[in-house]
Formats: C-alpha cells, sequence, structure tokens
C-alpha cells in the first residue's frame, strides 16, 4: 500500500526553469512527477501575481499545472511568519515575497520547497533559521 503523496510547494523559478538550459531537466522531472501524482503540489497565490509577467510559455505551463494543484490563501498565520523572517533577519523587506513563499509553504504543512532562489528560498545557511522561526 503506498502512502499519501508528499506535499511539495513549488516557487516560480521552478516554471521558468522548465525553459532554462540550466534547469530544464530537473525542472521537467519534478512536473512529471506531479502529473503522475507522486507529489501534492501546493502553490500559492504569489506565485500566481509572479507568473503573470513571465514569458507566454511559462503561463501556458502555470495553466496547465494548476489543475493539478491546491492553491491556498494568503493567511494571517502566514503573513506573521513571513514578518518574523524579515525580523529574525533571514531576508531584507525588499526580499518579502520570497519569505511569503517560506511562509506559505510552511503553514500548508508542505515538506518541501522546490526553487532555484538559492539566494534567499532555498539557501542553505537559511533553511535552519526559517525552521527556527517556525518553532518561535
Amino acid at each position: 500500500m503506498k502512502g499519501k503523496p508528499m506535499r511539495v510547494y513549488a516557487d516560480t523559478s521552478v516554471f521558468g526553469g522548465v525553459f532554462d538550459e540550466e534547469f530544464a531537466t530537473p525542472s521537467r522531472a519534478f512536473f512529471e512527477r506531479v502529473r503522475r501524482k507522486r507529489f501534492e503540489l501546493v502553490l500559492s497565490p504569489v506565485v500566481a501575481g509572479e507568473i503573470t509577467d513571465a514569458p507566454a510559455a511559462v503561463r501556458r505551463l502555470f495553466d496547465e499545472i494548476i489543475q493539478l494543484a491546491e492553491v491556498t490563501a494568503v493567511s494571517e498565520a502566514a503573513i506573521r511568519l513571513q514578518e518574523g523572517y524579515i525580523g529574525a533577519g533571514i531576508v531584507r523587506q525588499k526580499h518579502s515575497t520570497d519569505a511569503l513563499h517560506v511562509a506559505q509553504a510552511t503553514v500548508a504543512g508542505c515538506r518541501v520547497i522546490v526553487s532555484w532562489n538559492f539566494k534567499h528560498i532555498v539557501h542553505f545557511a537559511k533553511i535552519p533559521l526559517y525552521n527556527a522561526v517556525n518553532v518561535l
């Protein structure tokens, strides 16, 4: 008997990654797993908002994939976490959207964040800091 698929949050960079030579192979592999229901994909209005300025091919991919995803609302709890990340100095105010991606994933109970944003979201030194704020 198989267990329930892992809840995974994907940020905007993964959609664009499908069309970027550097990230195309892992991005396509990720979305193929979403299509096969190996992952339970979680998206937020933050991703949807960022996609509006993306190239047409990225928007088409998003329109396809969103049908397979759970779209969470931006909650008060996510806003408080975002503010906590900024207040703790994990990210600066000008990168508050990156903090909101992490907060959305956390509040939605995602075990993994898939992102090609290595500076603010999946930075090896920042992940334990995000987790520390989550615990507090």
